[in-house]
């Protein structure tokens, strides 16, 4: 059942009667409740089957890794620079906005660091390119279980 909440007091169905109780509205643009606990299953059914091949030796860092691969990835960066003989760290919004100095040394790089978007923070669209491509790499390493095809069922209308 969808509605269309036209102001504080008014709002109008869109297709069919709205029987009573309490609802919980979320916003057809942010991501949902169910695409949360969708994509949740998805890495917990994922990092179950030990068909991946990312190196992760706990499972927040593996939930971290597909972000980094599949999603959104960073939303910022933070770095180092040498002035006057002292560190200094600075911020970056894209990897390109770090001086070119800063990404070609190798010392430097390496002390350059990336801020993942928080999965509350993605677009309706970041959710479900993600969710596609982790199906899809999981389809491609062969998990096939029961409780992925129930993820997949129940998924079925979670993006319209």
């Amino acid at each position: 059942m969808k509605i269309k909440v036209v102001d504080a007091k008014t709002y109008t169905a869109l297709g069919g009667e709205i029987p009573p109780g309490v609802y919980t509205l979320e916003s057809v643009e942010s991501g949902t409740n169910a695409q949360n606990k969708a994509f949740h299953a998805l890495l917990s059914e994922y990092w179950k089957s030990g068909a991946h091949s990312y190196q992760a030796k706990t499972f927040e860092d593996f939930r971290n890794q597909i972000k980094r691969s599949l999603g959104a990835g960073f939303e910022s960066y933070v770095y180092a620079v040498i002035e006057n003989g002292k560190a200094k760290i600075l911020g970056a919004e894209k990897y390109q906005d770090i001086p070119e100095e800063v990404r070609k040394d190798p010392d430097l790089k390496q002390l350059v660091r990336g801020r993942l978007k928080s999965w509350s923070d993605y677009t309706k669209k970041e959710r479900r390119q993600t969710m596609d491509a982790l199906i899809s790499e999981m389809r491609h390493v062969g998990v096939n279980t029961r409780k992925f095809q129930e993820i997949l069922e129940g998924m079925d209308g979670l993006w319209k």
